[in-house]
């Protein structure tokens, strides 16, 4: 199970790196948000996945008993896509804005702060 993750990790991130290349900031954001879940679920199999009982502890006993999925990870990955999507919709509010002001989404065109360049 975690090579197939580890495979689905690298295809996420080469296709993250592949949209964020391009100069469309809306594909940009779409390949953070790509990036963005790689990341989860590379801290999803670190945590190692097995088929084990959740981490409860029974009622009277200090620790749980037998051999226990470890719930770190998935504590870390519910975490993370909170703050993912936050990002998400904070930089989707971004784009919308910077569209309506600029009117082009290309990341070349949007020089309002640079002077314009003489072609000669």
């Amino acid at each position: 199970m975690e090579v197939m993750l580890s495979v689905l990790v690298g295809v996420l991130v080469t296709a993250a790196v592949y949209l964020m290349l391009a100069r469309n900031v809306l594909r940009f954001l779409l390949g953070l948000i790509l990036i963005s879940n790689a990341a989860n679920l590379t801290i999803f199999a670190a945590g190692r996945l097995n088929t084990s009982a959740p981490p409860l502890i029974p009622e009277g006993a200090e620790a749980p008993v037998g051999f226990v999925a470890n719930a770190l990870p998935q504590a870390l990955v519910l975490t993370a896509i909170v703050i993912g999507f936050g990002l998400f919709a904070f930089a989707l509010v971004l784009v919308f804005r910077a569209y309506e002001a600029l009117g082009t989404l290309n990341s070349d065109e949007m020089r309002v702060a640079e002077p314009v360049e003489d072609e000669r």
